[in-house]
């Protein structure tokens, strides 16, 4: 076996650039799976059995903790995306293929989901760099239909990022926000019945840069939904690649090291005629970290949603609304020390007092070192500090962690306690975290989406079942979502021509793949020339909300350079599912209720909170309404919404099973 290259971007020396001694290490990782990204179909190689004997070791051991635990786990979940009509394949950038590099391009793209054409079902909108992003209509039942063309959201080789539904200009349709990489954000204004117009110049927020997420939200209260756009950073030359897109300049991971290459995210004000005007410098906003995504939520209780951005390069930052007019910096007042190389985040109360706490997934530090595919004891825990270069780090230690971070909720004049490593919630190459109750118990869990892919072995996701605020059972194997479909873990990455006369002849991969060590890595050449590398498959994001309308909780995925997983559980075959689904429609507040606080009183007495806020994924927001799980509880006592515009609206209970519309009263 030929080891892999020990970092992709922190120490520098040894760049996986033009690769395929990285990539030989696959094959021993992983068995060879023929579902291919350019097929019109999935075909998959492998029966479960088949799966690799460490990811199967694996999931023995996570199945033996499972079995000590209380936390309902007797479910499970498979892949139904061949029955669900979804053809989606996301395509890639070649820089993350054959001229393969370490740049940011390999971060992916989001997957968001919304009703938007009204009829009370979640429709699902895939990002992708190449080709066209694609609009599925819900059929009902699990079953989809590309609606893409007739939507009016057909593009093609754009280099989508991130992607945000919200209606900002509360007529009752979501609209939608999407990201690129230097190919201008596009802003689509659902004309009703599935129909988007572009109005991205129009409405101003046409900005070409290195976008990544973003997020709409109301920070100065005066009913009308604003934007934020995360920026990166510059991570491209002038030239270009196939498709059009900007390819990536070679040192892009000591990006942040450069002042010159810094871009700053932009906050746009909804001025209510249907344009935005960029008020980032009138607001104080002004960051310019390498911020690839946001949630915004109320840290002190004053009623003003501030800002968390992730920065995948440094330290962190909370900026604090000040009475909807200006933002202050007080990251170091509530997190005296945060993620290295943050990438998604999420606020909600994990253990049940009521107060919203925040979780960050952190890939960068797990660049740092790297480990055998059965080491799930280095996998579980923090980076080694020490193996950080001190040059990586301009601005020092002090602030900084290297892993993920749970941050408890202390309440509104202490700083955030970091739980992460005593809860259980550290995972490997993590990109980010979407949050729901999946197992309707009234506590939330948590998804995580993992992996490099090429040119690096197989990274398997997470799923954390929350034992009632006291720790989160991992529970991915447990419950079906590894390994996955048929227990596949490879694909066909790329393909080269590399015949004499060949348009990819020049490139390192035309001299290696004939050498045995990579055929028996899963670099083939066939007779005329043309060389197929094999790859690890690999999750970038996902959304959670009910697929098929059982009542319980399915996932959807958006896999880089592949067909999604549209995992269904059975949850609801196995259990009689007590839930409650809230939808807000604002008055006063923005028609969304983006913002809002919902707690719902149980019958039993307990509490549930949680805050809409669009979140639902990495470089991923959602409009879907707020499912509380009841437990054993046949009905809640009272919902309260604690509305944007700051008045508190209350109701009686609703019985389980229960699909509740609260228009407000403010």
């Amino acid at each position: 076996m030929i080891r892999l290259i020990r970092s992709r971007g922190l120490s520098f020396s040894r760049l996986p650039f033009l690769l395929l001694s990285s990539a030989f290490a696959l094959s021993a990782c992983s068995p060879r799976d023929n579902t291919s990204a350019s097929s019109s179909s999935a075909t998959a190689a492998n029966a479960v059995d088949s799966a690799p004997p460490w990811l199967l070791a694996r999931a023995d051991q996570e199945r033996a903790r499972a079995s000590g635990s209380s936390v309902v786990h007797d479910f499970r979940f498979s892949d139904k995306r061949e029955a669900s009509g979804i053809t989606f394949v996301n395509r890639i950038v070649d820089d993350a293929g054959k001229t393969y590099k370490a740049v940011h391009y390999d971060h992916g793209t989001g997957v968001c989901a919304a009703d938007v054409d009204g009829d009370n079902r979640i429709d699902l909108f895939f990002v992708s760099q190449r080709g066209s992003s694609e609009l599925w209509k819900n059929l009902g039942d699990g079953k989809f239909s590309d609606i893409t063309a007739s939507a009016g959201l057909t593009t093609v080789d754009q280099i989508g990022v991130g992607c945000a539904f919200g209606d900002y200009d509360n007529d009752g349709r979501p609209d939608l926000f999407v990201t690129t990489v230097r190919h201008g954000n596009r802003l689509y204004h659902n004309e009703g019945n599935g129909k988007f117009r572009d109005v991205s110049i129009t409405a101003g927020v046409n900005y070409s840069g290195h976008s990544s997420g973003a997020l709409f939200f109301d920070y100065d209260g005066d009913g009308k939904l604003d934007l934020f756009v995360a920026n990166v950073g510059r991570y491209t030359t002038n030239d270009t690649g196939a498709g059009g897109f900007y390819v990536g300049v070679n040192d892009a991971f000591q990006g942040h090291l450069h002042a010159d290459r810094a871009e700053s995210s932009i906050l746009y004000h909804n001025e209510g005629n249907g344009t935005f005007k960029d008020v980032s410098r009138a607001t104080g906003l002004v960051d310019k970290s390498w911020n690839g995504d946001a949630t915004a939520f109320d840290v002190d209780g004053d009623g003003r949603p501030d800002l968390y951005l992730t920065n995948m390069q440094g330290e962190n930052h909370l900026w604090h609304n000040d009475g909807g007019k200006k933002f202050s910096d007080q990251t170091y007042k509530w997190f005296p020390r945060t993620p290295f190389g943050a990438m998604g985040v999420k606020a909600f109360d994990f253990n049940g007092d009521g107060m919203l706490d925040v979780y960050i997934t952190d890939m960068h530090s797990d660049m740092i070192d790297t480990f055998e595919p059965s080491d799930w004891s280095g996998k579980s825990r923090k980076t080694d500090s020490t193996h950080v270069m001190d040059t990586m780090l301009p601005t020092g230690r002090t602030h900084l962690m290297f892993g993920n971070a749970l941050f408890a909720n202390r309440g509104p004049t202490r700083p955030f306690m970091e739980l992460s490593d005593s809860l259980g919630v550290e995972t490997y190459w993590p990109w980010g975290p979407s949050v729901d109750d999946i197992n309707a118990d009234g506590w939330d869990d948590v998804f995580v989406a993992n992996s490099m892919n090429f040119p690096f072995p197989y990274a398997t996701n997470d799923m954390f079942l929350n034992d009632a605020g006291r720790a989160f059972v991992p529970s991915a194997f447990t419950l079906g979502i590894e390994p996955r479909l048929h227990g596949a873990t490879e694909q066909p990455w790329f393909t080269a021509q590399c015949g004499p006369t060949g348009a990819d002849r020049a490139l390192k991969v035309c001299g290696t793949c004939n050498s045995p060590e990579a055929k028996q890595a899963g670099c083939t050449m066939d007779a005329n020339g043309k060389a197929t590398m094999i790859a690890t498959k690999g999750t970038r994001s996902a959304v959670i909300f009910d697929v098929d309308g059982d009542g319980d909780l399915d996932i959807v995925t958006n896999e880089f350079n592949g067909f999604p997983q549209v995992l269904i559980s059975d949850l609801s075959s196995k259990h009689a599912v007590h839930w409650l689904a809230v939808r807000l429609q604002g008055t006063v507040s923005n028609r969304q209720g983006l913002g809002a606080r919902v707690t719902v009183t149980l019958a039993d007495g307990r509490l549930i909170v949680k805050v809409n806020d669009g979140q639902s994924g990495y470089l991923s927001h959602s409009d879907l309404p707020l499912y509380f799980g009841l437990g054993s509880n046949e009905s809640v006592t009272r919902i309260e919404v604690r509305w944007p515009s700051g008045k508190v609206q209350t109701l009686d209970g609703a019985a389980k099973g229960a699909r509740t519309i609260i228009e407000s009263r403010d």
